[in-house]
């Protein structure tokens, strides 16, 4: 009996050497397994480039690059959590003009909510609230506006109908036109690849697909164009030095050479990033820096205020960022609207590869090169015309009445070519106002508001912008009279933006959605396409249908 317990007890003990052995190793394990990463992407630019034949067949090739439907059922069969983050969206209410004459915001020309919300309907479920971002849903779409003339850096254009949803109700269009650069005019780029090489990135939708994205990026560089790598995983590093766009073959090897693996020290990747773009500075060029990742930080600064006023100290050093958002599952919109916000640039959600075409190749320009910054609209309605209004999104965008005039405050930018949409929805005086409630009058002020100029104008819009370069503002004005033509008589432009705000209200089942509809939407849609060379339009269409079926059910 003594024998078997001694037996029992040297087998218990051994037991517990063995599993404190194996605790114990397990650091050292996962630290040689870093390290050995670390090498690996330090040393990728050393390697030789791989034959053209083996090129066309990398794991990287268009072909490879899985569905989001694929990747979704990946996601689920794996039993991971979604952790995808939005910002509750508070929608813009009907103020009163006579006692809100004023409403004041900063331009948007982000696009990343629709292409995720394109994401999400094609894989079969319906986004939610807060990634339905209607102004970058409009603006995803390019509109024909009358070219800037004399200088100027982009045109002022309004027009102004029945509103579709509630014909009582006028539509307000105002629209945008940035003046384009010929790409070979362009000035000389310093840009630094930022991509994240962390664990949450090793899925199909997302380091391969940045990396083909990257590889057409690089196509478009011109030989005064420099590029720069910098990775961040558990730490960050230089993957590839500052390296003339003439140098197409190397900069492709160093970007097919990524591997993901480790935690995400972002705030690490963007110091680095922030202080490569700086000692490779172009004066009067365009010093960018464009940061690929899903948002998931982890490590190091990675809480959205911390990461907000790094990049707010960094930005006044004239580099600019822009961010291109990956993945699903875990994608970070929130934090990455505030960088993009932030670093004075744009944010694209990337879902497949012939988006990072759109916003890489054949918007180059306008994603990269920036003619005004810091573009901000005031408009002053008049209560003689007006009786309330609504502007439809920009609900991050809106700015204090003061902060029009003031320089020192941020606002977003236009690039080369690019076109900015905005809508408002007007209920005309005389007619009956359900949305606006009463006020209380005032005891020490006078409540007597009169109306002093009755003239024919509805609003009056006033922007301000600064040349890339300066930080002085200079003023525009535009006067909108009250001229409304029948739905049928706008332009493609009216139409096809009132189609894209209508389905973000369905979407997101506003309370001001009305009398609107998915139909409604699509023959809105259908009578405004156009030639639409791209094919957007046309998936816009399909798009509104595909919600439709899911709003049957």
């Amino acid at each position: 009996m003594k024998i078997k317990i001694a037996v029992i007890a040297a087998l218990l003990l051994c037991g517990i050497i063995a599993c404190d052995t194996q605790k114990k190793g397990s650091p050292a394990t996962k630290n040689n397994t870093q390290l050995e990463y670390l090498k690996a992407t330090t040393d990728s630019q050393s390697k030789p480039a791989p034959p053209p034949q083996e090129q066309e067949q990398s794991k990287y090739a268009e072909s490879e690059i899985k569905a989001d439907s694929e990747v979704k059922k990946g996601i689920l069969d794996e039993g991971k959590f979604n952790t995808e983050d939005y910002d509750n969206i508070v929608e813009h209410k009907f103020l009163a003009s006579t006692q809100n004459p004023l409403s004041t915001f900063s331009i948007d020309v982000d696009e990343a909510a629709y292409s995720n919300v394109r994401r999400y309907l094609q894989n079969g479920s319906t986004p939610p609230s807060g990634a339905v971002r209607i102004e970058e849903m409009i603006n995803y779409f390019d509109y024909i506006y009358p070219k800037p003339q004399n200088g100027d850096p982009f045109t002022v254009n309004t027009e102004m109908s029945e509103c579709p949803w509630n014909p009582q109700h006028k539509l307000v269009h105002i629209g945008l036109q940035g003046k384009e650069i010929p790409v070979d005019n362009l000035p000389p780029s310093n840009m630094v690849f930022l991509v994240d090489v962390s664990g949450s990135m090793d899925e199909p939708n997302k380091l391969p697909l940045v990396q083909a994205s990257m590889n057409m990026l690089v196509d478009q560089l011109r030989e005064k164009d420099k590029v720069a790598i910098v990775v961040y995983a558990g730490s960050a590093g230089l993957v590839l030095p500052s390296t003339s766009g003439a140098n197409k073959i190397k900069i492709k090897e160093a970007i097919d050479n990524l591997e993901a693996g480790g935690s995400t020290a972002g705030g690490e990747g963007i110091m680095l990033a922030y202080k490569t773009a700086r000692e490779n500075f172009i004066n009067k060029g365009n010093n960018r820096i464009i940061l690929a990742t899903d948002g998931d930080f982890n490590i190091g600064i990675s809480s959205d205020d911390e990461l907000v006023r790094l990049i707010e100290k960094e930005r006044k050093s004239g580099v600019f960022l822009s961010v291109l958002g990956y993945g699903m599952g875990n994608y970070k919109d929130n934090k990455m609207q505030q960088l993009a916000d932030k670093g004075n640039g744009n944010h694209s959600y990337i879902d497949n590869i012939n988006e990072a075409r759109k916003v890489l190749v054949n918007e180059f320009g306008s994603t990269l090169f920036t003619i005004a910054k810091d573009v901000k609209i005031q408009i002053e309605f008049n209560p003689a015309k007006v009786q309330a209004y609504r502007l439809i999104g920009y609900e991050n965008r809106m700015l204090a009445a003061e902060d029009f005039n003031d320089d020192t405050k941020d606002a977003g930018e236009l690039g080369s070519g690019h076109t900015v949409t905005a809508l408002y929805e007007v209920i005309p005086v005389g007619v009956k106002d359900e949305f606006t409630k009463s006020v209380d009058l005032l005891k020490y002020q006078n409540n007597d508001r009169k109306i002093l100029n009755n003239s024919g104008e509805v609003m009056t819009i006033k922007l301000r912008y600064k040349k890339p370069d300066e930080d002085i503002s200079k003023l525009i004005t535009h006067q909108v009279l009250d001229e409304s033509v029948a739905v049928s008589n706008t332009s493609d432009n009216f139409r096809f933006s009132a189609a894209v705000a209508e389905f973000g209200m369905l979407l997101r089942n506003s309370e001001f959605k009305q009398q609107g509809s998915y139909n409604q939407v699509i023959n809105l849609a259908k009578s405004a396409k156009g030639t639409d060379e791209e094919g957007y339009r046309a998936e816009f269409i399909r798009l509104v249908q595909t919600a439709t079926s899911f709003a049957k059910k």
